[in-house]
């Protein structure tokens, strides 16, 4: 279960990655506007505000996510990425942080490039730090005995690829691409900062597998362990390196 409320602690932050993506879509006058995964409706306002006259589309696989996304003016609806199929008239796909919990998302861009109109764009955001402390620390505890039989699907870095492979295969489907990585040193505040961004996120399906008793000693583990790769400052902030992925694709 999503909890829009913890998603939009450091909503600033986790903004930032959409509007680096979106600015790099040259669409003048879209017809139909999509945003696959919309979360809470933060950003997806975003691009309705600079696109007024297109036919905005927003869709979710988290009821509460839609729920949120439709209390901030978004009309969304709640459907899994993996059933979409674009519309004769759109103009411009977007897709940020959502692919990276969809294991077979590389056949379904090249799916969805195939069945885009010509000159549409599609412009798509991953996180990249899966081999980062923040996730192999996690992998590490929920591989501990006591967690492994629970905990034993959590993905791996695998889950997304490189710049240069999300370029070859929009490439490969005829698109000319834009592809890149970032990595923004974010500065978190309060205590188990780290621990407390992952739990908005990539925690999410430990805490859906776990009852609360169990979820609690999982973070008393995991929590000593990231202030040590991510250690506090003495003014009680935390630098956090997290490297995001992007391609931006015309077709």
């Amino acid at each position: 279960m999503w909890d829009p409320a913890k998603y939009l602690d450091y909503a600033d932050l986790r903004g930032r990655p959409f509007y680096d993506l979106i600015g790099r879509i040259a669409a003048a006058e879209p017809r139909r506007v999509v945003d696959l995964g919309c979360g809470p409706g933060n950003l997806t306002v975003a691009l309705a505000s600079r696109w007024p006259g297109a036919k905005l589309e927003a869709l979710d696989s988290s009821p509460e996510m839609v729920e949120a996304a439709r209390a901030a003016g978004v009309d969304a609806r709640v459907a899994d990425v993996r059933e979409w199929s674009p519309e004769p008239d759109t103009d411009v796909v977007v897709t940020n942080a959502v692919l990276q919990w969809v294991p077979e998302h590389r056949a379904l861009l090249r799916r969805w490039v195939g069945e885009l109109p010509s000159g549409a764009w599609f412009a798509m955001q991953v996180p990249g730090n899966m081999d980062s402390p923040s996730h192999t620390l996690v992998r590490e505890v929920a591989a501990r005995p006591e967690w492994s039989a629970r905990l034993g699907g959590l993905r791996g870095v695998e889950a997304v690829d490189s710049p240069v492979e999300y370029a070859e295969l929009f490439a490969d489907a005829g698109c000319s691409v834009d592809a890149w990585e970032t990595t923004y040193v974010q500065r978190l505040s309060g205590p188990d900062a780290v621990l407390e961004w992952i739990t908005g996120t990539a925690l999410r399906p430990v805490r859906a597998a776990l009852d609360d008793e169990g979820w609690q000693r999982f973070r008393a583990e995991l929590a000593p362990l990231l202030n040590e790769a991510y250690p506090p400052r003495a003014d009680g902030t935390t630098w956090f390196p997290f490297r995001r992925v992007f391609a931006v694709a015309r077709v």
